[in-house]
């Protein structure tokens, strides 16, 4: 295939859709999307509880009911990719429509659902839903918009995400109180979002000078799958530095004496406006974000080291700011880096190999976690390590890059 043939390195920037889905409201749903398997992953927190003693007659229920919980980010983990494939043959918006109209009827199930293992299992069709929704948005938003307007918007996608674990933790506990099957009325949310997407999304098309290498040539292009690699290996190690304190900063506490839900919900808060305020840092830096990465993981290692260090829940939080600092940057970093080896036609694909890293790290995290509790004999000891694992990880990022200059005969 000759070169002059191949759309520059813009191209895929340069694909916007007709001027008919935008404004305001597309950027909304495209991140009210995005927040709908945030929704899975702590609004049942709260009345896991009340489920369990609603079950506890169920043979090996102790097991079940958390999985209710887990069982979503395993399969948007595992069939992402899958979901990616079909987003690049049907289309963006089509599967989006669709997708979150299921997310409705699949998360209201348990309100009519008596069986647990029945309810599991809607959970892992869920799952599958989310994968779709996930995909779909991500890969809208790098169609829609291109350069530092993507990286603002990708960003943004991470702000909205923090804000509204904290609201649907809060939100799940509130309507919990009514009965365990409450929380589940929200996933009617769907209902109104599904129609207002349809109406509101335009269908992203290449048009223009720009078109894709197929139409130009009428041969298909591999999958780039060594540009993504790399990528999408730090990804799963980047997932378990995001999750740690999220998932295990109640763990961290309880070990220091602090036993008042009030607190911990409080200093969960705390943690979560620093991912907000990283966020936010990582759109006002202009520069590439690759450049940026040793930094961010250096910040994030800095969080570790200081909580495997402390003697007092508040230092404990001062290492859980620092580290959600490092994190509110490290995923739209990640995630922006990902997006710009991407062209139009990989994108869906690219976006769902790239979201199964990462929820393959978030899945991991508290395993990876717990292994190394169990074998040096404390939580906080085990946080340290992995602090050291991002030292070191943005060590071998710098020293990459300082080879690569040397080879390319610039400067870093």
């Amino acid at each position: 295939m000759s070169r002059s043939v191949s759309p520059p390195a813009s191209a895929a920037d340069g694909l916007r859709p007709s001027a008919e889905g935008a404004g305001p409201l597309r950027a909304v749903l495209l991140m009210a999307g995005s927040c709908l398997p945030v929704l899975g992953a702590v609004l049942l927190a709260p009345i896991l509880p009340k489920m369990q003693e609603h079950f506890s007659a169920v043979p090996g229920a102790k097991a079940l009911v958390p999985v209710v919980l887990t069982v979503p980010a395993l399969a948007l983990a595992l069939l992402a990719p899958f979901a990616g494939v079909i987003v690049d043959r049907l289309g963006r918006v089509r599967l989006l429509v669709w997708a979150t109209a299921l997310y409705a009827l699949l998360g209201t199930a348990p309100l009519w659902l008596d069986s647990l293992g029945a309810i599991v299992i809607s959970r892992a069709l869920l799952g599958i839903v989310e994968a779709g929704i996930m995909t779909c948005c991500i890969t809208l938003i790098g169609d829609y918009y291109s350069g530092r307007q993507r990286e603002r918007y990708l960003a943004l996608q991470t702000m909205c995400a923090s804000v509204s674990a904290t609201a649907f933790f809060v939100i799940g506990g509130a309507a919990g109180s009514a009965g365990w099957r409450a929380p589940f009325w929200i996933y009617a949310v769907g209902l109104l979002l599904a129609p207002t997407m349809a109406l509101t999304l335009s269908r992203p098309r290449p048009g223009g000078v720009t078109a894709p290498v197929e139409e130009a040539t009428g041969e298909k292009t591999p999958f780039p799958v060594r540009r993504l690699a790399g990528i999408c290996a730090l990804t799963v190690f980047g997932a378990m530095v995001f999750y740690t304190v999220p998932v295990e900063m109640s763990y961290l506490l309880d070990d220091l004496g602090v036993k008042s839900t009030g607190v911990i919900g409080l200093a969960t808060a705390v943690a979560s406006a620093a991912t907000v305020a990283g966020s936010v840092a990582f759109t006002r830096v202009s520069g590439d974000p690759a450049a940026r990465l040793p930094l961010v993981f250096t910040l994030c290692a800095a969080g570790f080291l200081v909580i495997a260090l402390a003697n007092s829940p508040a230092v404990v939080i001062v290492g859980a700011v620092l580290n959600c600092l490092g994190t509110g940057m490290l995923l739209p970093s990640l995630l922006t880096i990902a997006m710009s080896r991407l062209e139009y036609a990989d994108r869906g694909r690219g976006t769902g190999l790239w979201l199964s890293a990462f929820f393959a790290g978030e899945f991991i995290c508290p395993l990876v976690l717990i292994g190394l509790e169990s074998a040096i004999g404390s939580l906080a000891t085990a946080v340290g390590v992995l602090g050291l694992g991002a030292l070191l990880t943005a060590g071998g990022l710098l020293l990459d890059r300082r080879r690569t200059a040397t080879r390319l005969g610039g400067a870093v």
